[in-house]
């Protein structure tokens, strides 16, 4: 349990603060996350791991000569949002580029996309790259829907080494996919990890059983099996791997027996024992192993094992010196760390609506919107357990949390629009931005793109008609598929906003009122969010356990048909 904390929902903003105040002399905290104390002399390419915290010494950890950047620091368990990717690039880059380095996470994939399309159109050039090292998660068929998790580290640290070597940021990325290609990882889980403020774990293991092929943000393993001995499990991990290996993968192999927090350094160092015997017994030379905790899972109790290929490139490019706060290797040269660091004037904001100012009755449907904000903010905060649950029947755990700190900060802002007479444009904007760089997450995004779509839809200077509502609403339904490419049955919010979307365009179109069609819809998006139980999941983190998922709707459907519910009903009062 994570017993250490004064407010949960502040628990990662705390972190960091202690965090920076106890390696000053590596890092400095800017929004979104921490870069380096000292810039390049020369540019260089950016190198920004990132994702959600939880798993230190990732990311923020590995800051530092021959290593990262900058760290981009997620919620626990939860994507960073686009706006904190850009904000530490946009700290961190130095001329020759910026590239995104991440676990293979629905949520990380599109924020940090969202981020690097946002710095190119500046001028900036900026790549992502999502590792896929996982053999749990995904058949060798689908190998680019398997997940990151410890091999995170190796793909990191290569690439890592060529940016400070002053290779380009084509040549970083081609050292991303060679290492990629070569990696792979297995986990194991004894016990689940507990978020902050919560008493009970996300998962628990049967006594005297093992999870195999967990995930690091939370997620059980995909199958359960007896505890093994350290001998057994070494075999386990070791076998599971080899039959993984690359073609024309040669015997130099760089190895990490990671610890994913709870499991103490003296039981790796047993396991460690017999796993490098079979290693060696296969034939394979291990070059500087690493054994100790580099992506751990707050206090989950487990291990995972990663090994990776090498070739003569890839062995020169793990064996370069790094000097980080939890990381070290070596003796770095300060030849490319000798100018302070200095805050970077802030780029621009991008928001769409501007600062438009609403006349007419405009400004009573940005006071209603405020209202209907408030309204989602009331549901999802007495619905926030509920959802969590859900969330960790097959995923982190995370949702109703997010989804309070997204919906709080869009209130929030709401209000100061409001304030200053914004359009419901402008307002919803604003709003849309608010929730996603607050929440983080792949809803965080969603439901920041769905609102900006809604408010696109609505006039600065006159109510809108019944039409153009049910066209936000379509509005709203094309954002959110087309940023996250999910599909109905898919088992996602789609499932509830689909339904929803194409009730409530019928009932506009037959001539029904708005509060009316409001409700029908309402509860069409209810039912199909309760159907969503049946369906399995084919995205997302719950994709790899599709089969724990059925027989639980899915949660992000669920928490939209609340706030929709809440809505119609305040439309009806």
């Amino acid at each position: 349990m994570t017993r250490l904390f004064d407010d949960p929902a502040r628990y990662t903003d705390d972190m960091v603060t202690g965090f920076v105040a106890a390696n000053r002399d590596y890092v400095r905290e800017v929004p979104g996350g921490v870069v380096r104390v000292r810039r390049p002399r020369q540019p260089k390419v950016a190198i920004l791991t990132g994702g959600g915290s939880g798993h230190y010494p990732a990311f923020c950890g590995v800051v530092g000569p021959g290593f990262a950047d900058g760290a981009v620091i997620g919620n626990i368990f939860t994507s960073p949002s686009a706006e904190q990717a850009y904000s530490v690039a946009a700290e961190a880059e130095s001329g020759a580029g910026v590239l995104f380095l991440f676990g293979n996470y629905v949520g990380d994939v599109l924020n940090f996309g969202l981020a690097a399309q946002r710095l190119e159109s500046e001028g900036v050039p900026a790549r992502t790259f999502a590792v896929t090292d996982d053999v749990a998660s995904a058949p060798r068929e689908e190998i680019d829907k398997r997940r990151g998790i410890a091999g995170d580290f190796v793909v990191f640290k290569t690439a890592a080494a060529v940016a400070e070597q002053g290779g380009s940021l084509d040549d970083v990325l081609r050292i991303c996919e060679h290492t990629n290609d070569r990696t792979r990882s297995l986990g194991v889980a004894f016990a689940g990890c507990t978020l902050p403020g919560q008493h009970e774990p996300l998962f628990t293991v049967p006594e005297r059983t093992m999870g195999l092929g967990l995930g690091i943000h939370g997620e059980p393993g995909i199958e359960e099996r007896e505890l093994p001995s350290a001998s057994e499990l070494a075999r386990t991990l070791v076998d599971g791997l080899l039959a993984e290996a690359p073609p024309d993968a040669g015997n130099r192999v760089a190895v990490i027996l990671n610890g994913l927090g709870a499991t103490k350094y003296e039981e790796l160092f047993v396991l460690w024992g017999k796993v490098s015997v079979l290693l060696e017994e296969a034939g394979l030379e291990l070059v500087q192993p690493a054994v100790g905790e580099l992506v751990t899972s707050l206090d989950m109790a487990g291990c995972s094992l990663t090994v990776t290929w090498l070739d003569d490139e890839l062995e020169r490019l793990w064996a370069t010196p790094v000097d980080t706060p939890a990381y070290r290797k070596g003796a770095v040269s300060q030849e490319h760390g000798d100018e302070p660091e200095v805050p970077r004037t802030p780029r621009g904001s991008t928001v769409a609506g501007g600062t438009a100012t609403a006349t007419g009755a405009a400004v009573d449907t940005s006071a209603w919107l405020v209202r209907a904000i408030s309204a989602a903010r009331d549901v999802l905060h007495e619905h926030a357990e509920e959802l969590g649950k859900l969330d960790a029947i097959a995923g982190d755990g995370d949702h109703g949390r997010g989804m309070c700190k997204g919906v709080d900060a869009g209130l929030a802002a709401a209000e100061r629009a409001l304030d200053a007479t914004a359009t419901p444009s402008a307002l919803l904007a604003t709003v849309g931005d608010a929730w996603a760089a607050e929440a983080g997450g792949t809803s965080g995004a969603l439901w920041g793109a769905g609102l900006r779509a809604v408010g696109a839809r609505l006039p600065a200077d006159r109510a809108p008609e019944r039409a153009e509502v049910a066209a936000g609403a379509t509005a709203a339904l094309d954002a959110v598929t087309a940023l996250g490419k999910a599909e109905l049955g898919d088992k996602t919010l789609v499932d509830a906003l689909h339904p929803f979307s194409t009730a409530f365009r019928g009932e506009i179109d037959a001539g029904t009122g708005l509060s009316e069609a409001m409700a029908t819809a309402a509860t069409e998006a209810r039912e199909a969010a309760d159907a969503t139980a049946e369906l399995r999941p084919r995205i997302g983190r719950a994709r790899p356990l599709a089969e724990r998922s059925i027989g639980t709707p899915d949660p992000g459907a669920v928490s939209l048909a609340m706030v929709l519910r809440a809505i119609a009903d305040l439309d009806a009062k």
